[in-house]
């Protein structure tokens, strides 16, 4: 019996030699386990409470969107939305801030107004794209995205049109952009050093002039304005108050344009006697100077060099 019970108190022995063993494996595990993730979170560039409020945006989600489908399933879409609100309220998940970006010139309170007329609403329920498309209302604002910042920030980047030009209106004085878009009026003052349009259409037609101006790259920073005449051709006011008239159509006036640029180079005509160049005539261009009762006419092919100059009663320009 001695022998019998030396035996059995030997295997028990064993069973808890083995069972220390596994708890101090076990521990060891969790030890090694609990170190990498420490690892893994010192390598994340949150913060643990930031990390908590990910995990619960995850988790509101999934709730949201189990909720909805479980609710559409039912015919209760309206109360789905009302559990949902409730839930994202109740996790903090409400519009409260507005992250404006990309201004400028607009009057940012007009952002503010129109992305706050949301406020307090459950931040899986604020209609971004809605938003968006109110913003493009605004006459500064070219293109704009919005997004949501949880748990409570809406972003908003905006990409402001560029200003191209004064147009003087009957009444007031607008600065308008490159496609004529009129964004807000301006003053006498804050219109100087601007390109002053003006002329029945002339908003137009902004496009069209910029696309003229390009043939003679130094003569548009010696601009100070433009006038469209008659719906079909313009007249260009330089900065020394001299005036070009120009004929119609766009190619005509390109290289009517070219070969002023052509004269001005040689003779400098800018700054120089005349106060006015007509070049609505097809082979003449028409100086008319200050004292003189008629008009000096020049021949285009002075462009090439050679010169031949007559005299021409004034005309009225239209």
């Amino acid at each position: 019996m001695n022998g019998r019970s030396i035996k059995r108190g030997g295997k028990g022995m064993s069973r808890a030699a083995a069972t220390r063993n596994k708890a101090l494996k076990v521990r060891a595990a969790r030890a090694r386990t609990g170190s990498a993730f420490d690892t893994v979170m010192g390598w994340l560039p949150f913060t643990e409470s930031q990390l908590h409020r990910i995990f619960l945006a995850m988790i509101l989600g999934v709730v949201a969107v189990g909720a909805w489908m479980a609710a559409s399933f039912a015919g209760v879409p309206a109360m789905a939305r009302e559990q949902i609100a409730v839930f994202a309220h109740d996790a903090g998940f409400e519009l409260h801030n507005v992250n404006v970006r990309g201004t400028k010139n607009l009057n940012e309170l007009k952002v503010y107004q129109i992305a706050l007329a949301d406020r307090n609403r459950a931040m899986p329920f604020v209609d971004v794209q809605g938003l968006r498309e109110r913003l493009l209302g605004l006459s500064w604002v070219e293109d704009a995205r919005v997004s949501r910042q949880l748990p409570d920030t809406l972003v908003i980047d905006i990409v402001e049109r560029k200003p191209a030009a004064v147009l003087q209106k009957p009444d007031r004085l607008v600065l308008i952009d490159k496609a004529g878009i009129e964004l807000e009026p301006v003053s006498a003052e804050r219109s100087k050093g601007k390109l002053l349009l003006k002329g029945p259409g002339a908003g137009r037609q902004v496009a069209a002039l910029s696309q003229l101006l390009e043939v003679a790259p130094a003569l548009r920073p010696q601009l100070s304005g433009a006038e469209w005449v008659g719906n079909r051709r313009w007249n260009l006011t330089f900065k020394t108050g001299q005036v070009l008239a120009l004929p119609e159509g766009q190619d005509k006036s390109a290289k009517a344009l070219i070969t002023f640029a052509k004269l001005d180079g040689r003779n400098r005509l800018l700054g120089g006697k005349a106060v006015a160049f007509d070049m609505r005539a097809p082979d003449r261009i028409y100086f008319r100077v200050p004292g003189r009762t008629d008009a000096i006419e020049v021949s285009k092919s002075a462009a090439s060099g050679a010169t031949r100059t007559t005299e021409k009663p004034r005309e009225k320009q239209q």
